[in-house]
């Protein structure tokens, strides 16, 4: 566990246990990384909705890649009144422009990443936000000349936050489908204080299918390097049911 930091309570079933109390306090950033489909979005938004029922700690999620009635109706199925939060003034939820990339390929990228900070410094202070989700960090994008420009619109974003923010903050990313690496961009992971990667299914020796969390790195945290198995439950999100042990993953999903 940490001695010399106050910690944030991710009110996760099982995980809090495993990290020893929870994420740094403020001013720190986590990455959650993993292929698509396997509950990246759902772990953010755990994180955010128990800080809110448990801990009464309000939240701001940046939803980058899907409008607003798609993240509702996709919730709302799932079990969850994020509206109903957002009234009551728990939580703010930022739809950024659809068209962000092009702003940020036609303008300087770190002027796009400051705008966002600001704005999203000012909800901060409204709702006296204690946490702060970004899903994904950047659009997702497959021209190779826009990875150069979203590292550096990535990197200003995350240091602004910091900086100017100073809430606990969760980041995701997607990895390509079979790609060896922990994040999109390739700069994601330097930059976080921890990170998450959520795996697919790992298969038990008697044949089951699990699905995994993989906690690769806790920076300033005596955590090691843990394989859990976690579970997806309506209404409550990520429950992590303890360590994963007898399962076969392929040792490149566990070196990216």
């Amino acid at each position: 566990m940490s001695l010399y930091y106050d910690l944030v309570p991710t009110g996760i079933p099982g995980l809090d246990e495993v990290l020893g109390g929870g994420l740094i306090r403020g001013g720190r950033t986590y990455l959650i990384s993993g292929e698509t489909g396997t509950g990246k979005t759902l772990l953010s938004l755990s994180f955010l909705i128990n800080g809110i029922y448990k801990y009464g700690e309000p939240g701001i999620y940046v939803s980058v890649d899907e409008t607003y009635d798609q993240l509702m109706n996709g919730v709302r199925r799932f079990g969850w009144d994020l509206e109903a939060l957002r009234e009551n003034g728990y939580m703010e939820i930022l739809i950024p422009e659809m068209d962000i990339i092009e702003k940020i390929r036609e303008k300087d990228p770190i002027t796009i990443a400051k705008s966002l900070v600001y704005t999203i410094a000012d909800y901060s202070k409204t709702l006296n936000a204690q946490r702060l989700v970004i899903d994904p960090i950047a659009p997702l994008v497959t021209l190779e000349k826009d990875v150069q420009v979203l590292r550096e619109y990535i990197r200003a974003l995350v240091m602004g936050i910091e900086k100017e923010v100073g809430v606990t903050t969760i980041i995701t990313t997607e990895i390509p489908t079979g790609a060896k690496v922990i994040s999109r961009y390739g700069v994601e992971e330097f930059l976080a204080a921890g990170v998450f990667v959520m795996g697919g299914l790992a298969q038990t020796t008697e044949g089951d299918f699990k699905r995994y969390l993989f906690i690769r790195k806790m920076r300033w945290q005596a955590v090691q390097p843990t394989i859990l198995e976690v579970e997806i439950q309506p209404k409550m999100g990520i429950v992590v049911k303890g360590p994963l042990k007898d399962v076969h993953i392929p040792f490149y999903a566990l070196m990216m």
